[in-house]
């Protein structure tokens, strides 16, 4: 009987409440193929993502800022085809952060290091620390060592 009353629950609940949330990794793009073509695009904050409508049956979905929002797509008729929760969150552990004092850099390691924008912290014009605030870094495996600046080893270690 409680298997009867389970299926006929989720029979009558809102398509919505069935539909899992679309994970976009922060400052990457999803691509969303719809059933039918889309007529409206709502956003529910678009502080953390941004909808393009590449045709009328197909969007992108641009991860902004990290947190939870929604998304509702419908038809000419105004029958709802899409509702997702978007959940945006780091990206797959391609980024490396190096604190070094007040010092942050910011890297992106997808497939080699390269820094991402300005250090953060950083004294004034720019300058790396001094070498004796330097950390000692140590890199493995086939990852390569960031920029020598701001105490990171001139060769990769053996």
């Amino acid at each position: 009987m409680r298997q009867i009353v389970l299926a006929f629950t989720l029979a009558l609940a809102p398509a919505a409440a069935l539909a899992t949330s679309l994970g976009v990794p922060l400052d990457q793009a999803a691509y969303v193929t719809l059933t039918a073509p889309a007529h409206n695009v709502i956003l529910g904050n678009p502080a953390i993502a941004d909808v393009s409508v590449s045709d009328p049956r197909h969007l992108v979905v641009t991860g902004k800022g990290k947190g939870v929002t929604n998304l509702i797509v419908t038809d000419a008729a105004g029958r709802t085809i899409f509702d997702r929760q978007i959940v945006v969150g780091a990206g797959s552990g391609d980024r490396v952060l190096l604190i070094n004092g007040a010092s942050l850099v910011r890297y992106a390691c997808t497939p080699g290091c390269e820094q991402m924008g300005d250090s953060q912290g950083a004294p004034a014009g720019g300058e790396p620390p001094p070498a004796a605030a330097a950390p000692t870094i140590t890199f493995s495996g086939n990852m390569p060592a960031p920029s020598p600046s701001y105490g990171a080893p001139k060769s990769p270690q053996p």
